[in-house]
């Protein structure tokens, strides 16, 4: 096998997108069954190109985004999952963005820009790498950034119960239920030229926390 690592972001093609449904329906649907997972707020999903940003508590987290609409979405993924060409393949066509941990990876700034402008949506869980509790950690910028630049909203999420469903060091998904809620869109604002500034982003950014904050505490007295 080739050692090389494919990196290409790959587009909303056809097969792509027959493919994205096939394994949607096989892991995402299945872990919906599982865990009784329930879906509150789609309506507010807008057309076109957005920045889903759930809260990270769990590796399941990635197939339970799918639940919230039925159009392909892109994510982000460890580069070395693209170690083997045919399965970096198999990983792009399902809508992974390969991107390089522990450093500023432009390139992958550049490809999700690159997606969002052709009008797909992406996942990216701004508290960077699964965190755990019930308070939502410090965001990273890059949300914020990758809409503002790309000029699309920002779409906040909070999901419970995936945590007790597939907690650290689990090895299997338990049969826990989970939640999620989808909320309302905001723009990140812009000065006159079209661009964030640091303060714009920062404040995008705080706005973001906050909104993720509330869907989570609402998500998780669902259960309760």
């Amino acid at each position: 096998m080739s050692d090389k690592i494919v990196t290409k972001p790959g587009r909303d093609t056809r097969w792509n997108r027959i493919l994205y449904g096939f394994m949607r329906q096989i892991i995402g649907n299945t872990l919906r069954l599982y865990t009784r997972g329930t879906v509150e707020g789609r309506e507010h999903l807008p057309d076109g190109a957005f920045v889903l940003t759930p809260v990270h508590r769990s590796y399941i987290d990635t197939p339970i985004s799918t639940w919230v609409q039925v159009r392909r979405m892109r994510y982000l993924g460890k580069d070395s999952m693209w170690k083997y060409e045919w399965l970096g393949k198999l990983f792009t066509a399902m809508g992974a963005i390969p991107v390089s941990r522990g450093a500023i990876d432009r390139e992958a700034l550049k490809r999700c820009i690159d997606v969002l402008m052709s009008g797909q949506p992406l996942v990216l869980f701004p508290e960077g790498e699964r965190k755990d509790g019930l308070v939502v950690h410090p965001l990273m910028d890059g949300a914020a950034f990758l809409a503002s630049k790309a000029g699309v909203p920002l779409v906040p999420v909070g999901i419970a119960g995936s945590d007790k469903a597939m907690p650290r060091k689990a090895k299997f998904v338990f049969p826990r239920k989970v939640h999620v809620i989808v909320g309302e869109p905001f723009m990140v604002e812009t000065n006159d030229s079209g661009r964030a500034s640091r303060e714009q982003l920062a404040a995008a950014t705080k706005r973001l926390h906050t909104e993720i904050q509330a869907l989570y505490d609402r998500a998780l007295a669902h259960l309760s």
